[in-house]
Formats: C-alpha cells, structure tokens, sequence
C-alpha cells in the first residue's frame, strides 16, 4: 500500500513535477509517513476554535488575573494559571472567582501580541493586579523582578497587621530559626557572614563613606524622628506627633 503526497521540490524522487510540487508515491509506515501523521495530528491538537483575553477576579479582594486562553469549549472551567491567582483559587476557592471574556482575537499569534500591550510595567505595578510578568513574554524582566519585589514587600506589611493567622506563623518560624541557631550555646555561623579576622577593603571603604555622606538630612531615614518611652517600651514617632498616653519623650536603656 503507498501514499500519493504533494512533497516540496522532490525531483529527485523520479516522480512528475506539477507547479513546482511533486507526486510522490511513499509506502505506508515508513519513517517519513509517521512524521507526516505526526506533524498533522500537532497541527489538528493546536488549532483552537476560540482565541480570547480573560480577566479572572477576586470577588471577596477585587484582585485581579489577566490572561490569554484558546479553547474548542468556553464552558470549559479555565480561570487562570499564574501563581498567585493558584495561590487565590486554593485560598478563597473557585466559587469566590468569575472570569470575564475581555476580548476575541482570531489567531493565536493575535492573542499573544494582544495580551503583551494589556498587560504591561504599569498593569502589573498595581496593587491588585496579580500578573507578576508582562504579556507575551517567557521570562522576567529587571523590571518586572523589582516590581514583584515592591508588591511582596508590600503584601508582607498588609499581612502583619490584618492577618492574624499569617503573622501568628510567621513570628513562630522567625523565634525557631533563631532557637535552631543556638543549639549548640553560641550562634551558629551558618547563619551569617563571619567577619572575624576580616576587613574592608579600601575601595569598599570609600564607597561606603560616600553613601553615608548622602543619608543626611531628608534623606536620613531616621530624619524628623524622636524616641518616646512608657518605661519598659521604647519606640519612634515623628517629631510633629504627640506621644501617645502613657508614653513621654526618650528612651529607657537596660542596664
């Protein structure tokens, strides 16, 4: 049994050339039939009937996920893949999330164009936004990685102070890391750079000078600041604010 193909300039094969494409007669199962197959069952498994932009929300936070998905079913369940809107799904569940068709493209290659001037540096710098990269991209970059960093940072303040179950956590790992560092009596140098025997090198020692000769003034992060006392807490307010009741201006030292 053989195949009757149109191959791409195959003179060579001794067959009849028609409009620059070939006749080719190529037996069944041979390797080039199986590549054949192969190239079109990727293509048939690649071709979506439907190309869209979602926007995947947080109904309790009004967060915020916005991605590209081909699909033949647009009842097919997909709410997203990027890891914080997993980490969302797994935290409040599927039922607290809708996701909304923003806009159709025709092709795929539309769509990833599409998502990359949607989803862009001043999309993901918003608080709510959970895209932690720009679109049509597949990697990060300095500027997505110092925005990301920002946002987790400024998650992390967020958490401290409305998340009791979180800052409960963390304060418990943050006291067993430090009781694993002196088991033994005396902190364990795992833990950080021992510096015993060692100096700064001149160069270093200049570049220091000079960034502490800038922190002076406003840009002092301690500039406008003064300590206040309740007798066994000390902390810092700014100078413009009054001390809380209870608390008068210094400090307590330990003896």
């Amino acid at each position: 049994m053989v195949y009757i193909a149109k191959w791409p300039k195959a003179t060579d094969c001794g067959s009849v050339t028609v409009n620059d494409t070939s006749w080719v007669r190529i037996p069944l199962y041979t390797p080039a039939v199986c590549f054949l197959h192969f190239l079109i069952f990727i293509g048939m498994r690649n071709e979506k009937q439907y190309h869209f932009i979602y926007k995947t929300i947080n109904l309790l936070n009004s967060r915020y996920y916005i991605g590209m998905h081909s699909t033949n079913d647009l009842e097919d369940g997909y709410l997203g893949s990027g890891t914080y809107l997993k980490r969302s799904l797994n935290k409040h569940g599927e039922e607290n999330h809708k996701l909304e068709i923003l806009e159709f493209c025709k092709t795929k290659d539309e769509l990833k164009s599409r998502e990359k001037e949607l989803i862009n540096l001043n999309e993901i710098a918003k608080k709510e936004c959970m895209n932690l990269k720009v679109g049509g991209t597949g990697g990060f970059t300095v500027d997505q990685q110092r925005l990301n960093a920002i946002k987790s940072n400024q998650k992390q303040r967020e958490l401290w102070k409305t998340d009791l179950v979180w800052s409960t956590k963390k304060k418990r790992n943050m006291t067993l890391g430090q009781l694993k560092s002196y088991e033994n009596g005396t902190r364990d140098r795992i833990y950080f750079y021992d510096w015993t025997g060692k100096h700064h090198s001149d160069e270093s020692k200049k570049k220091m000078s000079i960034k502490a000769s800038e922190r002076v003034g406003s840009k002092n992060s301690q500039y406008g600041t003064c300590w206040i006392t309740n007798g066994i807490e000390n902390k810092k307010i700014k100078k413009t604010d009054n001390p809380p009741k209870g608390y008068k201006y210094g400090r307590t030292m330990a003896m």
